[in-house]
């Protein structure tokens, strides 16, 4: 399959502030915009048809610098990779010609297209009274794990009440939406039955919706728990298998008209961190985000009620976890909203010199402003609510600051 990959790109706002500097005309900075920027795109899969017509594309114009650079990997240890170079308007043209081709022309098309709108803002997503709109700041997820063994907090609010003044000091303390779990995913875990699943979260969803108008989301792989849960007042499904779990799954969700998070995840909780592998991280990731997002899709599941989550520690080797974050961006190939959980995890800890998870908040901080601050995640799961908004707030607005003197005026 071709895909292709935003490596690097030139920040349109930052080329924005610049032109302001510089005095420019706003119709003279749109333009500018068109042919200043510089992307880059790796691209994988490709085959016979597509490379040869990426090796003549300066012989497909009549002005070769109308089309983007083009540099092929090393065709016997990397075979079908490459990397195009260029701005807005050569990459469009390049996107029309492919368009109009054959046989592999058109998903080469399509695969730069979808690179090329990485940056495009997802639609935004209604959930119960809440609006969230996608890249007006990160949201904040907060977890309630009403389990006895989760690896964080297990054990601490699998009373009911327990864990609905817990979810309701979350929200109280500004979580944008609450993640109720009723069964521990942590490295080794063992699954439970749908009837304890169920038992554990549906009376903390009810009194969490009784009490409260954040949005509620049930972390469960089971159809049916999903239904109860859904019954009770939930509004998203936070599946960790990206639906490959329970086939019965995605239908239950588009019933009810509910959304879901679509997480990546290689094996199974038992099985995950037995010396996990990959080829390529994030083109696997990708490949397997992109099968859930089409069993959604064949479900009924509208695109724009779809999140999706690479699923850090969750059969991935402390490097792979540390690689994902760095390249979060890629992910944006797919359209979707990201959620992104990293608080309290174990390459946090290693990072912090061997700390256990109670001792982690300040890695955590670091790995949500970091992400914050990229643009990485537009959701970011975490036990640590007050703390990690405090962080969200100093990296949003430091990504988004416009005002550096009188010559920077609109």
């Amino acid at each position: 399959m071709i895909r292709a990959r935003l490596v690097t790109a030139e920040h349109p706002e930052d080329l924005v502030l610049a032109f302001r500097r510089m005095g420019l005309a706003p119709t003279s900075q749109a333009a500018l915009r068109e042919s200043l920027p510089h992307t880059r795109l790796l691209l994988t899969g490709l085959g016979t048809q597509a490379l040869h017509f990426l090796q003549r594309l300066q012989t497909l114009s009549d002005a070769p610098a109308e089309l983007p650079t083009w540099l092929e990997g090393e065709a016997g240890v990397r075979p079908g990779t490459g990397m195009l170079s260029g701005h807005a308007e050569q990459f469009r043209l390049l996107v029309a010609l492919a368009r109009g081709g054959r046989d592999e022309l058109p998903a080469l098309s399509k695969a730069v297209a979808a690179a090329l709108a990485s940056g495009t803002v997802p639609p935004a997503l209604v959930l119960g009274d809440k609006r969230f709109e996608w890249g007006a700041r990160a949201y904040v997820m907060g977890v309630v794990n009403v389990t006895p063994d989760s690896f964080s907090d297990g054990g601490r609010f699998l009373d009911p009440e327990a864990a609905i003044a817990h979810g309701l000091a979350l929200a109280e303390a500004g979580a944008d939406l609450l993640d109720v779990g009723g069964e521990s995913t942590r490295p080794g875990s063992l699954p439970v039955s749908a009837e304890d699943e169920v038992a554990r979260v549906v009376p903390v969803i009810e009194g969490l919706r009784a009490r409260t108008s954040v949005p509620l989301s049930v972390d469960t792989t089971k159809a049916a728990v999903a239904r109860e849960a859904l019954k009770a007042g939930a509004h998203l499904i936070n599946d960790i298998t990206g639906f490959s779990a329970d086939a019965d799954l995605p239908r239950v969700v588009a019933e009810a008209g509910a959304a879901c998070c679509l997480m990546h995840i290689q094996g199974t909780p038992a099985t995950m961190q037995r010396a996990p592998r990959y080829d390529d991280v994030v083109e696997d990731v990708l490949g397997f985000l992109e099968a859930a997002v089409a069993r959604a899709g064949a479900a009924g599941i509208p695109r724009e009620r779809i999140l999706v989550d690479p699923g850090i520690g969750f059969g991935k080797t402390f490097e792979h976890n540390l690689f994902l974050l760095r390249r979060l961006q890629e992910l944006r190939v797919l359209g979707l909203p990201l959620l992104v959980g990293t608080s309290r995890k174990g390459f946090l800890g290693r990072l912090a010199g061997g700390k256990p998870a109670s001792e982690r908040l300040a890695a955590t901080l670091g790995s949500v402003a970091s992400m914050a601050a990229l643009g990485g995640a537009d959701v970011v799961r975490v036990h640590d609510v007050v703390e990690a908004r405090d962080a969200l707030a100093v990296a949003d607005a430091i990504r988004r600051a416009e005002d550096g003197g009188t010559l920077y005026a609109r």
